[in-house]
């Protein structure tokens, strides 16, 4: 069987013991990797309660990782959601994914508990428990520049210590697995970070075909003005977004009370280029490079986060936006929950927003001070707690992103029936009412927009458990990841079959 490893690492923390084991080959066929294995996974526990030991916390990589398939550098991390009580998971770049292919394993189970703050340390074939104590209350930043030796890192920060519901992980410093709470799974289990160093390569079984099928995604990359022309993802990264969104009244501003920006012209990617002159950067394995970091080490908000921390909460400066995203990534916590809560406060509140404000509100979040510790439960708990549970923007406990609904029907429907909550990711009707790819659709209708959300579900379920970057169906389609599936596992693969899988 080539492409998996055909490994599962399984820790209990509760006895400080690994165990590796061997998945029936038929479940790969059935659930791809990812998060479809890791679904597979999961289920037999979702019935506990997010913080009980024995709930999982899984890292999975798909058959596609470490090989040189287009855009296949990302993994899935999953448990249960803190923020939703439901299925909680996130697709995640870096070289974590690539790092643990290199080590020998298909992905990471973890159950249990620790008596003492840990990290898990895995190179190649030998895995360690370490004593985490000495790095409580430390800074993402600070954790990987100690671990810098170590291969991939996920790290958590004080956000997730302190008990924010809202806390990711960080993969390698700057790849946030956010969303869904998922950086406080891992402090219920007391772990602060997880390395992961792998020599061991991955085997193909046609590589003349592989080259063949990428060739293809390439030239069709290529040919795609979303991805790589003047103003795409590529040169902009995800904040290419920012004034067409803008453009078509769907900047959610204000905490949704509006959706324009005014000063969105000043806001937006091209000028946070001129002031930042950003180097360019991606997840292993990807040739569009949407990862922009500026010439002082911060990351380039991603589109959401530039949104979210300019018009969603009415502020107008830049260096504010860049802080407050930093922030955010240092300490652990998602910026979409993190600002969509604060605009939550400032119209309950009716407190100004300004950079002292924010910033100050952000640190009060992590440390669980004064008003903080209302804020450092979601939007949907802060509103919930004022009597007025209206004002939260969120579906199912996860605060929206940054697409306006009401500009686009087929993202209404989205949002509503996302197994995740308020959520972009699981179907992207956006790139045919807005980016009009593959096709048009008039985005003030609902006509046809069931279909396009439960094949868009479907697709970005098949794209999470190779594991690929969503951005890449851009351009490309499941029929040409069935080849490169197919040219990697040496196992028969179509389309359609992707597609069944996907649902």
């Amino acid at each position: 069987m080539l492409g998996w490893r055909g490994k599962i690492l399984r820790i209990d923390l509760n006895r400080k013991s690994v165990h590796r084991e061997t998945p029936e080959p038929d479940l790969y066929r059935r659930f791809l990797g990812g998060r479809g294995l890791a679904g597979y996974f999961l289920r037999p526990h979702i019935s506990r309660n997010w913080n009980d030991p024995d709930m999982p916390v899984l890292f999975f990589t798909g058959p596609l990782v470490d090989t040189p398939s287009p855009c296949s550098g990302r993994m899935t991390i999953m448990s249960k959601s803190p923020q939703t009580g439901a299925m909680g998971d996130s697709s995640v770049g870096g070289s974590f994914g690539g790092m643990l292919k290199k080590s020998g394993l298909d992905g990471i189970l973890i159950i249990g508990q620790s008596s003492d703050w840990c990290g898990i340390e895995i190179n190649d074939d030998r895995i360690t428990f370490a004593d985490a104590a000495p790095l409580t209350g430390q800074t993402v930043s600070d954790v990987c520049r100690l671990l810098k030796n170590k291969g991939a890192t996920a790290v958590i920060g004080p956000a997730a210590e302190n008990g924010v519901r809202f806390a990711d992980i960080i993969i390698d410093g700057h790849y946030a697995a956010g969303r869904t709470g998922l950086g406080l799974c891992l402090a219920a289990k007391k772990i602060k970070y997880i390395t992961v160093k792998g020599t061991q390569k991955t085997k193909i079984s046609d590589p003349a075909a592989l080259t063949k099928a990428c060739e293809d995604i390439f030239r069709l990359a290529a040919a795609s003005p979303a991805l790589m022309g003047e103003y795409g993802i590529s040169r902009f990264g995800t904040g290419a977004l920012y004034d067409l969104m803008d453009a078509r009244h769907m900047m959610p501003t204000e905490n949704f009370r509006s959706s324009r920006f005014a000063p969105a012209p000043s806001l937006n990617a091209p000028a946070f280029h001129q002031a930042f002159s950003p180097r360019t950067t991606g997840c292993r394995g990807c040739h569009i490079r949407c990862k922009k970091i500026s010439a002082d080490g911060r990351p380039l908000p991603e589109f959401e986060s530039m949104s979210h921390f300019s018009a969603l909460i009415g502020n107008t400066d830049m260096e504010t936006v860049m802080a407050a995203n930093a922030f955010c990534n240092d300490y652990g916590m998602d910026t979409i929950s993190a600002a969509s809560t604060l605009a939550c406060y400032f119209e309950l509140t009716e407190t100004a927003s300004t950079p002292q404000t924010i910033m100050a509100l952000l640190t009060d979040m992590v440390f669980q001070k004064g008003v903080g510790k209302s804020l450092s439960q979601g939007a949907t708990q802060l509103a919930a707690d004022f009597g007025v549970p209206e004002a939260a923007m969120s579906v199912k406990g996860l605060e929206l992103p940054a697409y306006d609904p009401r500009g686009a029907y087929g993202m209404a429907l989205a949002y509503a029936v996302a197994s995740r909550g308020g959520c972009h990711l699981r179907a992207y009707p956006v790139s045919h009412e807005i980016l009009r790819k593959p096709v048009p659709t008039d985005r003030f209708s609902f006509t046809g927009k069931a279909r396009i959300i439960k094949l868009q579900e479907d697709v970005n379920a098949v794209a999470d458990s190779l594991t690929a970057c969503k951005f890449i169906f851009f351009a490309a389609t499941v029929e040409e990841y069935s080849r490169v599936l197919a040219a990697v596992t040496g196992e028969d693969f179509s389309g359609r079959e992707l597609m069944k899988i996907g649902e």
